[in-house]
């Protein structure tokens, strides 16, 4: 009778998952340039979304094979690009304002609707309940009951 080995199995089994984890985490990151790239063809989209040059997808997913970081094959881009293929700008220089500014108009606009919820309202609610003198006011009720 045969002894079955487990730890065999397992190691093999965990060799697999490892493999298969490494694979994904691979094209994950060839996934992630692809998104993070402005398609050069139109400058309309990434390349991810436009699916229109199969030579930078080629060329990104080479780059990832000779294991370049994300940062290295965007710095090589922005080199032969410039930073506008960036599909996010770098939050440096003038760029940081693209980052600030929403974030300053949101505060801003909340303080205005807050201000404004606060202000007193000029317009007053009370109701009136005294009846006026109005002329011929007898005889514009009269007028009214007639017409019913």
């Amino acid at each position: 009778m045969a002894v079955f080995d487990h730890s065999k199995i397992l190691i093999k089994l965990y060799l697999f998952i490892f493999s298969l984890l490494l694979a994904i985490n691979e094209n994950g990151l060839a996934l992630d340039i692809k998104k993070s790239l402005i398609s050069p063809c139109c400058w309309a989209g990434t390349i991810y979304d436009l699916d229109h040059n199969p030579e930078i997808e080629l060329q990104i997913e080479q780059l990832v094979d000779q294991n370049k970081t994300k940062n290295e094959i965007l710095e090589f881009y922005v080199n032969l690009y410039g930073e506008r293929i960036l599909a996010i700008p770098k939050a440096e220089g003038f760029n940081l304002m693209v980052w600030i500014t929403p974030i300053i108009i949101g505060l801003l606009g909340l303080v205005i609707i807050i201000i404004y919820l606060k202000s007193p309202n000029n317009i007053s609610s009370e109701v009136i309940s005294d009846i006026p003198d109005v002329n011929f006011d007898d005889e514009i009720e009269t007028e009214l009951r007639q017409m019913d």
